[in-house]
């Protein structure tokens, strides 16, 4: 599954892993996150988040 990354500060959304203290169950794909999910670190909105070529 694609990674994507907060360009404000960094964080690194791993959907293995997912956002359990969000509510975010592990295994799910980023866009299937509600659209009003904030980045855990900043605040930053989804759409703050670009995806990380691999």
């Amino acid at each position: 599954m694609q990674k994507y990354i907060c360009i404000v500060c960094g964080y690194e959304y791993d959907p293995e892993a997912g956002d359990p203290d969000s509510g975010i169950e592990p295994g799910t794909p980023f866009e299937e996150i509600p659209q009003d999910w904030v980045c855990p670190v900043c605040g930053a909105t989804k759409d703050q988040f670009e995806k990380i070529e691999s």
